[in-house]
């Protein structure tokens, strides 16, 4: 096979499914097979209505395995669907079909959804199949065939198209957790940096006055100007691969921290009023941390100013409770939509904090808030413990 679209379909891979029998499914096969039975009783039109019901109850159970098994699921249905309708027409019976049996176009959209490539192919090729063999039958027309192949490819189509929707989501959230991780990684290395070379500054004038009275000291000092300046190389080493050549300047300072969130306040111009509040002994806290706290401040500040309508105050508040940082942001604001664009407008930036948050064994959550407004809210403990408390 050659190069090209279709080389691609046949060698896409499965989507991962939901695990197990989503309950969405479970629901539709016990509302569809007393239904199933329903139509039986009721129904003078359809010949031989309890092979029909038999054959149609086989099509609303392969529901349940339908995104686990979507190629089988439509060789079952589909299949159950014709020979329902295909031995009767050899009988020389009139052409008649239940109307629970549309459930195969859902089995049709899961085979779009969550099949391989070679499946999709596959199963396209036997609905087709089946569809233009068993049509004439039917004493089908040619127009009502053609209609048959759209209604029929159609859900394919559709489940395709949902598939590659959420391909695209789940590569756009994997790109914020690897921006996010660059950034914690570029903002701890900068900190260190910026620590390491002022000691590694005073240990170089240390020892200069230690020569005037050697001794000790001067031997402890080398020793430290040695250790200081392997770990300055180890870590720029470490985190080269990380960052992006046009951000690596000669220049390096320590990350913004818990002090830079009092700059984001805001008491006059067009934007919303920002007041910072805080409470508790937020000294001294580990960089990482006061890292993560101001780019979440400054995220949903920034949010706030640019998707809150009619905001007029954002308030932040920081406090500590012994080991544990909380940081609130709230606006006064009504989000556009319900608060369905703003929340898809934000999302990225949400993913980013919570992927950050959590590298430092830490939570955030943001929504609308009852009281009003849209809150943002993020809690932290002062020793990292979660799977980024060692970077």
């Amino acid at each position: 096979m050659t190069g090209g679209p279709l080389r691609a379909l046949w060698d896409e891979p499965r989507a991962e499914p939901p695990p197990g029998t989503p309950w969405w499914d479970r629901a539709l096969v016990a509302g569809l097979v007393p239904l199933t039975v329903l139509e039986v009783a009721l129904r003078a039109d359809v010949v031989w209505p309890l092979w029909h019901g038999a054959w149609t109850l086989v099509c609303v159970g392969a529901l349940l395995w339908r995104s686990h098994r979507p190629l089988a699921m439509v060789v079952v249905a589909f299949g159950a669907q014709s020979v329902a309708g295909i031995v009767p027409a050899l009988a020389g019976e009139p052409h008649s079909v239940l109307d629970v049996t549309a459930v195969v176009l859902l089995v049709a959209y899961s085979l779009g959804r969550w099949a391989s490539g070679r499946g999709v192919l596959a199963g396209s090729g036997f609905l087709l199949a089946l569809h233009l063999l068993r049509e004439p039958l039917y004493d089908a027309s040619g127009a009502s065939m053609v209609l048959g192949v759209g209604a029929l490819m159609l859900p394919v189509a559709l489940g395709a198209v949902l598939r590659l929707w959420s391909a695209a989501q789940v590569r756009a959230r994997e790109e914020v957790r690897l921006r996010e991780r660059e950034q914690l990684a570029r903002d701890l290395h900068d900190t260190v940096a910026h620590h390491v070379t002022g000691i590694l500054m005073h240990a170089r004038a240390a020892r200069v006055r230690a020569r005037t009275d050697p001794g000790a000291a001067a031997a402890a000092v080398d020793g430290v100007e040695e250790a200081a300046s392997r770990a300055l190389e180890d870590m720029r080493s470490m985190v080269a691969v990380l960052r992006d050549d046009r951000a690596v300047g000669p220049g390096r300072s320590p990350a913004h921290g818990i002090a830079d969130i009092s700059h984001l306040a805001r008491d006059e111009g067009p934007d919303p009023r920002v007041v910072v509040e805080s409470s508790g002994d937020l000294d001294r806290l580990p960089s990482p941390v006061g890292s993560a706290l101001f780019r979440a401040t400054q995220e949903a500040v920034t949010n706030a100013r640019r998707h809150a309508v009619g905001a007029t105050l954002v308030t932040v508040h920081l406090s500590r409770d012994h080991d544990v940082v909380r940081l609130r942001v709230h606006d006064d604001g009504r989000a556009p939509g319900a608060g369905r664009v703003r929340r898809n407008q934000t999302a990225y930036g949400l993913a980013g904090m919570r992927e950050r948050f959590s590298l430092l064994g830490g939570a955030v959550h943001a929504g609308p808030d009852p009281g009003g407004g849209w809150t943002v809210e993020a809690t932290v403990p002062t020793s990292p413990t979660g799977p980024g408390a060692h970077p």
